[in-house]
């Protein structure tokens, strides 16, 4: 599997949290004292638009190299921001769905991961038959990705290599905006 080092940054100027969350074995980022992104007195973000570039390659930027479950909550937002029944919004769905896919196959989960992996093909498959504002930042096209991300879970992820991450898919999103 590609490791971190060989993966491109998209936004190199920001940090990446202390550990990629696993339910069950790190403490919650938001909800647990400890958590890398807790903040009792933080209110939930929320998106003007959902073309938000920068918040989109943050979402790219830590999909890529392992912290799946960060991924979703920086694309999160995009996603309810987003207008109901458009093709960005089945895109930031897929990939949402994409990320929970890794979460799970980082757990050792391949039922959970394939099942996450086929909703996020059909809603990446319903994205590409509409206009995305945001498909040409992802550098592969939608079929592409919705092939990668119902690919069937094939082994257990590799040993994490630093800051507890696990890359577990072959691809990463970004590469034609560096």
């Amino acid at each position: 599997m590609p490791v971190r080092e060989r993966r491109p940054r998209l936004l190199p100027g920001r940090r990446f949290p202390s550990y990629a969350y696993l339910p069950g074995r790190f403490p919650h980022p938001v909800r647990h004292p400890l958590g890398h992104s807790y903040d009792p007195e933080a209110a939930s973000p929320v998106c003007e638009t959902c073309s938000d570039a920068e918040a989109f390659r943050w979402g790219m930027d830590l999909f890529n190299h392992g912290y799946y479950w960060e991924a979703h909550e920086a694309w999160e937002p995009l996603w309810r921001a987003a207008d109901r029944g458009s093709a960005d919004r089945a895109l930031l769905k897929g990939l949402i769905l994409t990320a929970a896919a890794g979460v799970k196959r980082r757990e050792g989960k391949a039922i959970a991961a394939g099942r996450h992996g086929r909703r996020a093909a059909a809603l990446l498959r319903d994205a590409a038959h509409g206009h995305s504002s945001l498909e040409g930042m992802l550098g592969i096209s939608l079929e592409a990705l919705a092939v990668q991300a119902e690919a069937p879970v094939s082994s257990k992820p590799e040993a994490p290599v630093r800051f507890n991450e696990a890359v577990v898919f072959d691809f990463y999103l970004g590469a034609d905006v560096l």
